[in-house]
């Protein structure tokens, strides 16, 4: 039974293993361009392995994370709540020669909070929503508002109707 968050998202976008990681290599590519990068700081926990694929692809060996959320704060992984800081970076200074990763820019609610913190770095993902997405400054994929992503490490195999009998 989807949640009351949930049910305001109209499409289903389920991502694989396979597909994240290729996903997060084009993030690599495109970031090869804009970098070198002092290090990486991986917004946990969906930024972790973005980040990791990113970090062996531009040779990064320095990875910090912050812990930011905005699932889950009230327990159930499901309602999105009030953005809830759990752990900060160690990076000095503005965020200047440092790259920030995450899975998905949804609302901007947890952007908005990573770049009070570090200003100046290079915010990336590999999703991004119409609503997020001015707050970074390079991603892959764009996906509609309305659109729930579920991500390889949120699955289980298992039959799914098809979307023609979801539109009755």
């Amino acid at each position: 039974m989807p949640s009351d968050d949930q049910a305001a998202f109209n499409k289903s976008f389920p991502v694989s293993w396979e597909e994240l990681h290729r996903t997060a290599k084009a993030l690599a590519w495109r970031l090869t361009e804009v970098g070198p990068f002092e290090g990486i700081v991986a917004i946990t926990r969906g930024g972790l392995v973005p980040a990791a694929v990113v970090a062996r692809e531009l040779n990064i060996r320095i990875i910090d994370t912050v812990s930011v959320a905005s699932y889950g704060v009230d327990g159930s992984d499901k309602e999105r709540g009030t953005i809830k800081m759990m752990k900060n970076c160690d990076i000095a200074g503005d965020g200047t020669g440092w790259l920030i990763v995450d899975d998905l820019v949804d609302t901007g609610e947890t952007a908005k909070a990573v770049r009070a913190m570090l200003p100046k770095a290079h915010f990336a993902t590999v999703y991004a929503k119409p609503a997020g997405r001015p707050l970074v400054d390079t991603f892959v994929t764009e996906v509609s508002q309305d659109t729930w992503i579920h991500f390889p490490w949120d699955l289980e195999p298992r039959p799914v109707e098809p979307i023609s009998s979801l539109r009755r």
